[in-house]
């Protein structure tokens, strides 16, 4: 792992060399923001396929905001960056990326402004499956509530946010469950630990408004997009009550770590017969087939890497 090759202050680097000072503000106080991006292997084609690379690098652009974060690099810029660090380290496996825009201030006292020097940085390491689990997950409903938008805005990925996250499903773990579920404070239905959350209810999709305090996912919408073109499903967003967890005919989470991930019980209530549902099993499949290039009606949201071998 030490040999991968990273990006960090304006250069790359093996990951072993990319440290950051024990002073530095987004070490004691979290204050960054951050991306995950997967990159998915297809073995038959030679090629490493990004997967909406573009939006997630302006979701980061954009989300810098909320901290008063500022950085030198452009959208092109930070692309570049990616896509030389891929080919330079040139796995022949699905990865996961994450760059990151932190406040790289070494001194005492958590305020921002936009005085304070930011900096970027960005890895990448081999990465499989997210849960264990095969076939699905057993959830509980979390006693702890997801941060709110005046507290901590879930919509940006702040690396201290995911204290919350945790602490949620670190609980939900030493209780014996896979993963949790977490309300908003008045008691609606947010998001999984750190995955956006689907119902099926009579062959439609449900999922949680973006006001209910959840990361606007970028699988979130490709899931939407997937469901309305590929099967004719049509996705309701709004606020979901927690007992209509209890009665759906299918629950899945969605993510780019997590990916499609069926939930097959909540709070040791089955969810359907408590075997993946039909529909979770079908945008599944028609998610990694477009993540893998296998779907050419989809591959303006893939970008391509080839092979050092195919490269000529």
């Amino acid at each position: 792992m030490a040999d991968n090759i990273c990006y960090f202050e304006d250069k790359f680097v093996d990951l072993g060399q990319a440290n950051v000072n024990i002073m530095c503000h987004a070490f004691m106080y979290g204050t960054a923001i951050f991306e995950g991006i997967r990159g998915y292997y297809n073995a038959k084609h030679e090629t490493m396929y990004l997967f909406r690379l573009t939006e997630h690098v302006k979701r980061l652009l954009e989300n810098i905001k909320i901290l008063r974060l500022s950085i030198k690099y452009t959208e092109k810029e930070i692309i570049d960056i990616i896509l030389k660090m891929v080919a330079k380290n040139d796995l022949r496996e699905d990865i996961y990326i994450r760059p990151s825009v932190y406040n790289s201030a070494k001194k005492i006292g958590p305020g921002l402004g936009v005085n304070n020097p930011s900096d970027l940085s960005i890895f990448m390491i081999p990465f499989g499956a997210y849960f264990s689990a095969d076939n699905g997950l057993k959830v509980q409903v979390s006693s702890w509530r997801r941060v709110e938008d005046n507290a901590i805005p879930a919509r940006g990925k702040i690396v201290g946010a995911y204290a919350n996250t945790a602490l949620a499903k670190g609980d939900a773990m030493a209780s014996g469950f896979d993963d949790c579920i977490v309300l908003t404070e008045s008691g609606h239905v947010s998001e999984g630990s750190a995955m956006n959350i689907f119902l099926v209810k009579n062959n439609k999709l449900i999922t949680s408004s973006i006001t209910d305090n959840i990361l606007e996912g970028i699988t979130r919408d490709t899931v939407i997009k997937l469901a309305k073109d590929e099967l004719n499903v049509e996705t309701v967003d709004r606020t979901i009550d927690r007992s209509e967890l209890y009665l759906a005919d299918e629950i899945f989470f969605c993510g780019t770590g997590a990916q499609i991930m069926p939930v097959l019980s909540v709070d040791n209530r089955k969810i359907g017969d408590e075997k993946v549902g039909s529909l979770t099993r079908k945008i599944q499949d028609l998610y990694i087939k477009t993540c893998h290039g296998e779907l050419n009606k989809f591959n303006n949201w893939l970008t391509p890497i080839k092979s050092r071998s195919q490269v000529k």
